[in-house]
């Protein structure tokens, strides 16, 4: 049985949140925890598409395929479903709040309150720049994922 199933969530589910799909399946595999990992956006502008090109681009840098993924939105089964919900920014935590059925288990926060220091701050969407976007938000999730997966070594370690 996993130890987390965690889901990142962005508006398209096409650029920041496979980026944290992808960063935290692989930061989790090398602490070795067993863990579930999706991503979801909270519109359906790409339901059923792969991640935008820029994405996939970045993930392949840093050695990771995720040509696999495909856009989902999110459902309010998804806050019975994943233990953590986690958003990019404000206006994806006011989103997901609208989706929240309010009985779930899901812990709901913003992805970088779990980094120390940058609690409040948002993943920038990089959508409309260049392609130094995509490798400024590849830090921003990998610093995230990797303190979610330090955190969940600290609950069951």
């Amino acid at each position: 049985m996993p130890s987390a199933k965690v889901l990142f969530v962005c508006l398209g589910n096409i650029c920041r949140s496979p980026l944290a799909e992808a960063a935290f399946r692989e930061a989790a595999a090398h602490a070795g925890l067993d863990v579930e990992a999706d991503s979801a956006g909270t519109a359906n502008y790409h339901v059923g598409e792969p991640p935008d090109p820029r994405s996939v681009a970045e993930a392949r840098v840093h050695g990771i395929d995720i040509t696999s993924y495909r856009g989902r939105q999110l459902t309010s089964a998804d806050f019975h479903e994943f233990d953590f919900i986690l958003g990019m920014d404000r206006s994806n935590m006011a989103n997901i709040a609208r989706v929240d059925p309010g009985d779930g288990k899901a812990k709901v926060a913003m992805l970088l309150d779990l980094v120390p220091g940058q609690e409040g701050r948002e993943v920038a969407d990089p959508w409309y720049g260049e392609d130094d976007g995509f490798r400024a938000t590849w830090h921003e999730v990998d610093a995230g994922a990797r303190a979610l997966v330090a955190a969940l070594l600290d609950e069951h370690g």
